[in-house]
């Protein structure tokens, strides 16, 4: 199942609205099929993964990190090509939350004879497919909380200067997330005090996310790397119903460039949960956070932080007037506190990254 779970990793970023999936064929303790999932429209993983066996599916066991699907999609069923193959045993890592699904591949391939054991690395799986999990639940996309602190728990020094906090060690770790999520998200405040490119610079080149700019006043200038950027990808600037057409306009005739409206709140600024729903309605199911304390704590206080992850590297700043994570008043009682569960720690040289889910992503 290990082994299922790093080929559906190959294609993190790249399948939605699909999940990434990862199957294997073992016969005889050795490995003879492995394949994942590459994008939405084409085969799922265990049909690749019977392609690359062949003829040695028949009696063998099968791994698959999410239950094999038993509808007719823009593919047929792979409940059904397993069974056509011959394949004695299936090991599912964890149940389909798509109620087209559901229990069902499971029921499909029992009915047929073969053999069907549920839960195998769960917790993992669960984690793989997170984004896909939290918009099927509830229509909105698993928002990643990304952050490099130091030890003292500062973003930046009270100049507001943080490059770099963390090591090129870190930085490549980052480059890789963006590589696997569908969007990623600044305020207003980080676009102009930073002016990002917010793409993924790899080697060998990866994908770059739809860049998210949150900015009620329309600040962004039309000078900005965000704007004027060399990707395929777009950037959408979000901003509220109130917002200067001719604003709206001036932006709008750069290409690539979209201008989306949501409701504001009662301080005029834009309605995250609105702007979480909207997403959801066109197919993002990820979206990494990089953005200020001001855009932080405006997530932290809407309730729309799904994970949290935090680079930090050994250095102190001193005093308490440098930038942290969160800004405004925070909770009064510790039984407030954001509590994460499934808390991992990553060691990346002499940084550590510190990772852990708000979000069950449980469908009870």
């Amino acid at each position: 199942m290990q082994i299922a779970l790093d080929l559906a990793r190959k294609a993190l970023g790249r399948t939605t609205p699909n999940p990434p999936v990862g199957a294997v064929i073992v016969r005889d303790g050795q490995v003879v099929g492995r394949g994942f999932h590459p994008k939405a429209g084409e085969p799922h993983a265990e049909v690749f993964a019977l392609r690359d066996a062949a003829d040695q599916a028949r009696g063998a066991d099968a791994y698959v990190t999410l239950e094999p699907c038993s509808h007719h999609g823009r593919t047929p069923p792979c409940c059904e090509a397993l069974i056509a193959a011959g394949v004695s045993r299936v090991f599912v890592g964890l149940i389909d939350p798509n109620p087209q699904v559901s229990g069902q591949g499971v029921e499909r391939l029992r009915a047929a004879g073969v053999e069907v054991e549920v839960g195998v690395l769960e917790t993992q799986c669960r984690r793989l497919i997170a984004p896909f999990i939290k918009h099927m639940i509830s229509g909105r996309p698993l928002f990643i909380l990304k952050s490099a602190l130091t030890l003292d728990g500062r973003t930046a020094t009270r100049t507001g200067h943080s490059q770099w906090i963390t090591s090129a060690r870190s930085r490549e770790h980052v480059h890789r997330l963006r590589d696997q999520v569908d969007a990623i998200m600044v305020g207003s405040g980080t676009a102009l005090r930073d002016n990002p490119r917010l793409t993924t610079r790899l080697t060998p080149p990866g994908h770059d996310p739809i860049r998210i700019v949150v900015d009620s006043r329309l600040q962004l200038p039309e000078t900005s790397h965000l704007i004027n950027h060399q990707s395929a990808s777009p950037t959408w600037v979000v901003t509220v119903a109130q917002a200067d057409p001719a604003k709206i306009k001036a932006l709008q005739v750069h290409a690539g460039v979209e201008v989306m409206t949501v409701a504001a709140t009662s301080a005029g600024q834009v309605d995250l949960p609105a702007l979480a729903d909207m997403l959801g309605q066109r197919d993002i199911q990820s979206v990494l956070v990089e953005g200020g304390s001001v855009l932080n704590q405006s997530l932290f206080s809407a309730g729309l932080i799904d994970r949290v992850m935090v680079y930090m590297a050994p250095k102190l700043l001193g005093g308490n007037d440098g930038f942290g994570l969160f800004t405004g008043q925070g909770v009064d009682h510790l039984d407030d506190a954001l509590q994460l569960r499934d808390f991992r720690v990553t060691c990346l040289g002499d940084d550590v990254l510190l990772e852990g889910e708000v979000c069950s992503c449980s469908p009870d």
